[in-house]
């Protein structure tokens, strides 16, 4: 007797599985489109890029080899890629390949020069130290320990995969090296921090960036203009003074005009990110599409140099827009996709000279997935199937959008999705998960974690509280010195309305979130006593701390209005740890060691608080791990992911 296969529901094991594609290329021709494929490799617990190619049409589909962040030569001869922490480049018609560089620091953004000889690229040098003394020279086979650590700047570190930390003395600067490799040159000078992808005139004589090329760089907030430097002399020439970032400057096909992406700096907690114009100069600087109050991302010039071709975000939804020079613009695609964004990571779109877009694209039922389609009009078409046999063997939960009145009248948007094989007659455990930021938002993208717990046969809602992004500034900056404080009703609101749906055992409600969700987790549980068990991940606990040990502390006075000393009833106020007396319910942190955005310390003092209290409190400390638990350890992710789980499972099945 031969038994059917029986459909498994998607576990935590299925993220050692899980092929993520992102950072599609397109070729000039607009026939071929390059992608990174990041898989886990389950023996060495650790994450591995490879190249992949696809053509438009779907046909041939093929491995190129190890690699990331890939970049066609104008001709589409070449392929310029990150392999080893080195630059390196492959000839497409023989298939060979050579490194390029031999760098002691990581190159990052690269762009290759217009004739096709020349990569620009971007990379840390040492800089001058500020401080530093003479030690005694250490005896002849003596094992002194590790120097200490000198800091001497306000931006002294950063959370990142790879435990940055501490900020090594130094700064960003602009190099080209010849396709053919040999020693790099280094274009910009000084003591100053540059970023963006290099953009070269037509001419190949300027590359354009952003840069922080103030004296005062380190105490400013927004402290990026654009700049011009001359490829030859290094002469460098700023083209925008605003009082906000302005950022990724692109070069127009012919040369005369600079697009960008920045806002002027109204004193807000968030502000609306817009498509910038001018003269290559920098004259005549203007922000098209005006009446847009949403943000755009990812911008690329069509060849004719008439159009500007970008990703809006809107109420949960991506989609790509044209803007034209006259400041018009319009939707090309439909919003049933999330295109070149998702959550917490970098995404790209690239247009080749015939107008066909590649871009990666996600829906609730549809993992991310590279696409294509005309930017003349068409549908995105879906190029890659790169998890379709996992998700054949597995069923996910459905997923539904609910709209839902706030306290005072204001309409919310979330989503709740239902564990496969849902039955409305029965009742289930909840699962509120709140998305961090604040300012970001949850959208119509396929959420891998969230179908594992609907696979464990929790409902789970996810929201669009008021300070998310996606519905104008306004409603982004109501909680502008008041966060955590009215998203809390909003989230709350959100659950009643599901508990209403009459599938939710209302004793069987849990709340997890992580960074800005993880502060929200922490205030709710000092509110209410309504949930079974908590999760609060990677919090903010103690704005005082927080401000002062954050990698973005001047960016947290920000939100507080104020410096921790000039209002400290502000920072009381919206500290859960002012709290914790009120807390009553069982709640688990759970951070990564190396997380720099919202470091441990913050994670500790609630635990601290509330174990002294005797509430029912487990910490989680995962090693080598930033801000997110998105570091080079599958393993991790899984843990991250079971710990939840196991701690809601205690408390409601």
């Amino acid at each position: 007797m031969i038994l059917p296969l029986l459909a498994l529901a998607l576990s935590s094991e299925t993220l050692l599985d899980w092929r993520n594609p992102n950072l599609p290329q397109i070729s000039p021709d607009g026939q071929r489109i390059v992608y990174t494929l990041e898989t886990a490799d389950r023996f060495n617990d650790r994450f591995e890029n490879t190249l992949w190619m696809v053509s438009v049409d779907g046909k041939d589909h093929r491995p190129i080899g190890a690699g990331r962040l890939a970049r066609w030569s104008p001709d589409g001869t070449k392929l310029a890629y990150l392999k080893q922490s080195q630059l390196w480049v492959r000839w497409m018609d023989t298939g060979v390949e050579a490194r390029i560089t031999d760098l002691d620091t990581p190159p990052t953004a690269m762009s290759w020069s217009p004739d096709g000889t020349q990569l620009a690229f971007l990379r840390r040098v040492a800089g001058t130290p500020e401080w530093s003394i003479k030690m005694p020279k250490a005896p002849e086979g003596a094992r002194w320990a590790e120097p200490p650590s000198v800091v001497t700047r306000l931006r002294w570190r950063a959370d990142g995969i790879g435990g940055a930390g501490l900020i090594p003395n130094g700064f960003t600067h602009l190099f080209v090296v010849p396709v053919t490799g040999g020693a790099p040159r280094r274009i910009s000078s000084g003591d100053f921090n540059h970023g963006g992808e290099p953009s070269w005139t037509p001419d190949g004589k300027i590359i354009y960036l952003h840069g922080a090329r103030s004296g005062n760089a380190d105490h400013e907030l927004y402290p990026d203009d654009v700049w011009a430097f001359d490829v030859a002399t290094g002469k460098a020439s700023q083209i925008t003074k605003g009082n906000g970032p302005e950022q990724n400057p692109l070069v127009s096909p012919d040369g005369k005009l600079i697009a960008w992406l920045g806002y002027p700096d109204k004193g807000n907690a968030a502000h609306t990110t817009s498509l910038w114009l001018a003269n290559q100069d920098g004259t005549n600087a203007r922000r098209l599409a005006q009446g847009l109050d949403r943000n755009v991302s990812t911008p690329a010039w069509g060849a004719d140099g008439k159009t500007i071709y970008a990703v809006v975000e809107d109420a949960g939804t991506s989609s790509v827009y044209s803007f034209g020079l006259d400041g018009n613009y319009k939707a090309l695609t439909d919003g049933k996709l999330r295109l070149a964004t998702a959550y917490a990571s970098a995404e790209q779109m690239t247009i080749a000279r015939n107008g066909q877009v590649a871009i990666t694209g996600s829906s609730p039922n549809q993992p991310k997935e590279v696409f294509t389609f005309p930017a003349s009009g068409g549908a995105p078409r879906k190029l890659t199937d790169t998890n379709g046999s996992l998700l054949a063997a597995n069923p996910i939960g459905a997923v539904e959008e609910i709209r839902y009145k706030s306290f005072d009248g204001k309409m919310m948007q979330g989503w709740i999705i239902k564990p496969p094989g849902f039955d409305a007659s029965k009742k289930y455990p909840l699962i509120l998960d709140i998305h961090g930021g604040p300012h970001a938002m949850y959208g119509i993208e396929f959420n891998h974690q969230m179908q594992i717990y609907a696979a464990r046969g929790f409902v789970v809602l996810y929201t669009n509280p008021r300070g998310s992004t996606g519905y104008g500034e306004e409603f982004a900056n109501v909680i502008h010195g008041s966060y955590p404080g009215d998203d809390y009703q909003d989230l709350m609101a959100g659950v009643d309305a599901v508990v209403a749906k009459g599938y939710i055992d209302p004793k069987k409600l849990c709340v997890t979130g992580g960074s800005g969700g993880g502060i929200l987790t922490a205030w709710i549980v000092t509110r209410t006593d309504r949930f079974a068990a908590a999760v609060s991940q990677y919090p903010v606990i103690n704005w005082f701390t927080q401000a002062g040990s954050a990698d973005i502390g001047l960016l947290m006075t920000r939100w507080m209005k104020a410096m921790p000393w000039e209002n400290p009833k502000q920072y009381i106020d919206h500290s859960p740890l002012f709290f914790a007396d009120k807390v009553k319910t069982p709640t688990m942190l759970i951070t990564g060691e190396e997380d720099w955005r919202t470091p441990i310390g913050q994670t500790e003092e609630f635990y601290f608080a509330l174990k002294a209290r005797k509430i029912d409190t487990v910490m989680v400390r995962i090693p080598r791990e930033p801000h997110g638990i998105r570091g080079a350890f599958p393993s991790h992710r899984i843990a991250k992911v079971e710990h939840i789980l196991g701690w809601f499972e205690k408390y409601v099945k």
